[in-house]
């Protein structure tokens, strides 16, 4: 389990000090390629977010980001006072493994998969494309479509449930999984997990919100949710992060929320009350 990481106070430190640049490390590190983000509307919070009801009603989607390799990775890299350069590469394996991820999941789901990219202008994104559709003859079952990350970002807040699973490249998967914050009212609602062949790393995916730090209103049900993905997959415990997952639904439908998902009629809470009543939930459901 990971909290967020990064603030304003280390924007000016040179790129390799910034506690980003370690959070990078670790998923090379440990081999954490397969990055899932799930986004699912809870029906007692569609009028949070700033879309209709009626657009984004049903909206269950899963972005499978790649997360080790990409502009954030590539070589060469660096910056000087004329210019900055970063480079945007993938390798064969690198596709083929988060393609196969993707494929899998969408097994388990509803057989669709969106590969978003930039074909028309990037080879990088040319290369992506025909991989995908290579590794895809392996899983014809599962429908693949194509899409352009503009409009898949223009689609996601116009058609959300045309989606189920979107794969994309690291940078793409970072920018639309937070617009799929978006179509759940907040950052602050989403889980992830960054999952490789022997490591798996769990994490809400909100920023450190450095302007509300130790006021006890942060909502912690991106990091609770995360806790019951690391039960499911890693831990393979599916039931109780069944439970998990259901107190957390059944605590929003009685109207309990922290301030940035609250409606006037809703009882607002802190960081640590609401931590607190889903736990009470989780214990006399299990009991």
């Amino acid at each position: 389990m990971l909290g967020a990481v990064g603030g304003p106070k280390w924007d000016n430190q040179e790129q390799e000090k910034k506690p980003e640049n370690g959070l990078m490390q670790l998923r090379e590190t440990l081999g954490l390629y397969t990055n899932l983000r799930p986004a699912k509307i809870y029906p007692s919070l569609i009028d949070v977010s700033s879309l209709k009801p009626e657009v984004i009603k049903g909206v269950d989607i899963m972005v499978v980001r790649e997360l080790t390799g990409g502009i954030y990775f590539g070589t060469p890299r660096g910056i000087n006072e004329n210019e900055g350069w970063n480079t945007l590469r993938y390798t064969r394996n690198e596709v083929e493994r988060i393609a196969k991820s993707a494929f899998e999941i969408a097994r388990l789901r509803d057989n669709r998969v969106t590969s978003v990219h930039k074909s028309n202008v990037l080879e990088s994104s040319q290369f992506w494309k025909n991989i995908i559709k290579s590794v895809h003859l392996d899983y014809s079952d599962v429908q693949l479509n194509e899409m352009y990350v503009d409009n898949a970002a223009m689609q996601l807040v116009s058609n959300p449930k045309q989606f189920d699973v979107i794969i994309t490249q690291n940078m793409f998967g970072d920018i639309l999984s937070d617009i799929t914050g978006m179509l759940t009212g907040s950052l602050g609602m989403l889980p992830s997990a960054s999952i490789g062949e022997k490591y798996a790393l769990y994490e809400p995916v909100h920023g450190t919100a450095p302007e509300i730090s130790g006021q006890n209103i942060a909502n912690p049900i991106a990091m609770i949710a995360s806790v019951a993905m690391m039960l499911e997959i890693t831990c393979k415990l599916p039931l109780a992060a069944k439970f998990i997952n259901n107190a957390i639904e059944e605590i929003l439908n009685e109207g309990y929320r922290t301030t940035e998902v609250a409606l006037p009629s809703d009882f607002i809470l802190s960081t640590t009350e609401l931590t607190e009543k889903i736990i009470n939930f989780l214990n006399k459901d299990i009991i």
